[in-house]
Formats: C-alpha cells, structure tokens, sequence
C-alpha cells in the first residue's frame, strides 16, 4: 500500500474513532452541520437536482494576475493528493488541526469540536495548489515586493475537499482576491465541498485578502482557513458570503510574531438560506492588534451565525482587541445569532466588544426615499454604504476598494439578496413540507 492510500485510511479511522460533530458542541449549535456521510460522499440524502442539471466542469483552482502592476515572483504548484509524493509536498510543514498541539496533546474545546472537518478533508483531498509569494530574501531585495493575484475556484466534481497552502514571504505585500462564484442557472448540479486553507505570513509580510464566496441554493460548504502570522506581519481580510443550504466560514488566526496585526470585515447576506461565519483571533506575541467586524444581513426564513473568539495569552502584553458584530433583518422572520466573546488571561490589555441587532434606521430610509427611490433601491443603498464601509475599515485603504471594483460587486451582491436571489432551499423545503 502507497503512502498516500495509508494517509486516507488513517484519516478515516481517525473520524470514526473520533466521532462527527455532536450536536451539544458550543461553537456550532446554532447551525449544526450535516452528518460525516454527506462530506464523504456515501449518503443518498442529499439534495439531488430536479431537472437535467449540467456536468461540472470546473478546474479547481485557477490564478491570474490583476492589472498591468508590476508583479513579484508567484511560483505555484498544482499538486495530486493521491500521488504519494506529490501529498507529502501538499501537506508538508502545515500545523496540525485536529484538536491537537504539535506535541499531540489534546488542544482548546473549539478546536477538538472542528476536528472531525480536518480528518473528512484529509480522507478526501485529491487536489491542491501550493503558492509562494516573493522572490529572494529581504536583506537582497530593495524596495519592497508587492505581488497583486487573483484565485478562482469551480468546482471539480459534486464532492470534494479542495486545498490550498499560501507562504508569504517576509516582507512582501501581497493583494489577493480569491473568489468561489456558482453562477445561477435554472438547474445546476449541488456541491459538498469542504476546503482547508494554511496561510503563513512572514517576518513584515502584508496579505490584503478579499474574499468572495457565492455558492449555489442547495450547496452545502465549509470553508476552514488557518492562518499564522510572523513577526510584524499584518493581514486584512474582507469577506463576502452568501447563504446555501449549509454554509460554513471559518479562520483561525495565529498572532504569533510581536507586533502582527490582523483585521476580519465581513459581510454576510442570507435570504431563506443559511449562512454562518466563526473567527478566532489568537493572541501570544505581543504588542499585537486584532479587530473583527462582520454585518449579518438575513431575510425570510434564514439563519445567519456570527461566533467570533479572541483569546489573549498569559504573556501577550500590550495586545489591543476589538469586536464588533451588527445584524438586520431585513424581511420576513430570520433568526440572527451574534456571539462576541473575548478570553483574557493578561492585564495589560485594551478590548472592547459588542454585539447590535436592529432594523435599518428608518430616518436612512426616509431621505434616500426623498431622492426618488423606490424602497428596495433605498434600502439597498443603505446597505451598500454600510458594506463598503465595513470593507474600507477591514483594509484600511479606501483605494484599494476602487483599483479591485469592489462598489460593483458589492451591488451586485445586495440587489440579489434584496430581489431574493436565486431559488431559496429553506422557503422551498418549508413549502414541500406544508
């Protein structure tokens, strides 16, 4: 037996060993995901297309350069998680996310309660791109390198665990804009797709990193994403997610390095669908800054989820920490839950967090009314300033907004959640049930 096939089948035994997600876990009970046989592909549950759906025709993942900017050196391996030696490349130097430390000790409650995700994925990983961000060292390179690139994904087939590993080098700037986009169309094949992101951020390396997640009405996702950060190091992420049947966003961000800094904006839009993001931010350099900040929008029968978790270790002195979560119906009787939560275990600290749930205010309303506007025109340009807003501060640089075109995507996003968007799994399941 080949390496790679005694990879799987230890992967497998672990999940059984283990057990799938109980429904008692903290971190998901208010969004519970489906069954281990659902991600594996071995239940005749799920949702299966009422018409002729086309074939998936999808390559994974696809990079591009953005613009005409002069670009760094990107070297990019596609990689066979079925060739032994081509997964051990794929896999190699990641830290474990299995509930466990590098010792193998058993590590915090969330991380055990996500687990049972990692050994699904490693038992179906059979692809992923590894990407290197910057050329030669820093002491060697003069001005500072940035790199501007743009990740597509389509799906490969109708269940799989996409990979993907990112290093930044030290000291380079990276503008990355990755998008996981299902056009809608009257009948379309429904994925399982559970994708596993390893992020490392060198000593002053910047990722500025927009990402836009649309699937499909009956799709069933779960995006994880592992992020480690060096010395100086800041990341910005600015998030787009739409709902589906189930979908999951989830980062965990190690502030590592002195000085790292990290910014999570999202924006989530759910209209009778559901939708959940979980961010942990944690703190063990010090002097470190995290802030998160996510607008949950939701309408009809939806249920949109925001957990967000800042832990901020014994000898992380000096950190500041910000929290700030907002939700708005905006129709119908959705069920919004936000969850701040901060663990401290240092005096020397700033934090601050919150959580507000309220309609749009209905003074906005009355003057965008008064320029003319019907009121779901009215109502979308509140929400697109309250959006772009939240993206500007996530980056922090109102011109990046502009050169990536982000107004127009962000319309885009807001006319369907406002229209109702493309057929609604939870209103048609409620329907077939009624």
């Amino acid at each position: 037996m080949d390496t790679a096939r005694a990879d799987i089948l230890a992967a497998r035994h672990r999940l059984e060993d283990a057990g799938w997600i109980p429904r008692s876990a903290d971190a998901f009970r208010h969004l519970p995901p489906p069954p281990a046989a659902v991600w594996l592909g071995e239940t005749s549950e799920a949702v299966t297309a009422r018409c002729d759906a086309r074939p998936l025709s999808g390559a994974g993942w696809a990079l591009h350069p953005i613009g005409n900017t002069p670009q760094g050196r990107v070297d990019a391996r596609w990689l066979d998680a079925a060739d032994p030696a081509q997964r051990q490349e794929l896999f190699a130097g990641l830290r474990p996310t299995t509930g466990t430390d590098n010792a193998g000790r058993p590590g915090d409650t969330a991380r055990q309660d996500a687990a049972p995700f990692t050994w699904v994925h490693r038992a179906l990983c059979r692809h992923g791109l590894r990407l290197h961000i910057g050329g030669e060292q820093a002491h060697h390179r003069g001005a500072a390198e940035t790199v501007w690139i743009q990740l597509q994904h389509q799906p490969r087939s109708a269940v799989e665990a996409p990979m993907l590993v990112i290093d930044v080098q030290d000291g380079v700037h990276c503008v990355l804009v990755e998008t996981h986009h299902r056009e809608p169309h009257a009948c379309e094949q429904p994925v399982v797709q559970n994708l596993h992101a390893h992020i490392r951020l060198g000593a002053g390396a910047t990722l500025q990193h927009l990402r836009s997640v649309r699937p499909g009405p009956y799709d069933q996702v779960a995006h994880h994403l592992q992020l480690q950060l060096g010395q100086g190091a800041r990341y910005e992420q600015g998030l787009l997610a739409t709902g589906s049947r189930y979908h999951l966003q989830r980062q965990e961000v190690e502030l590592e390095g002195d000085r790292a800094q990290a910014r999570s904006g999202g924006l989530l839009l759910a209209a009778s669908a559901n939708v959940e993001q979980q961010v942990r931010m944690l703190h063990t350099g010090e002097r470190t800054h995290s802030t998160i900040e996510t607008l949950a929008l939701a309408s009809g029968a939806a249920r949109a989820v925001v957990n967000a978790h800042t832990r901020i270790a014994p000898h992380a002195a000096d950190a500041e920490v910000r929290q700030r979560l907002t939700g708005v119906p905006t129709g119908g009787q959705p069920r919004l839950v936000l969850r701040p939560h901060l663990e401290i275990h240092h005096d020397q600290v700033q934090a601050a967090h919150g959580a507000t749930w309220g309609a749009l205010p209905e003074d906005a309303l009355f003057y965008a009314r008064q320029r003319g506007l019907d009121e779901r025109s009215a109502r979308g340009l509140i929400i697109e300033g309250m959006a772009s807003a939240l993206l500007s501060r996530a980056f922090g640089d109102p011109q990046l907004i502009d050169s990536l075109d982000l107004t127009a995507l962000l319309r885009q996003a807001v006319a369907q959640h406002l229209g109702g968007g493309p057929a609604a799994p939870i209103a048609q399941e409620e329907a077939e049930h009624g």
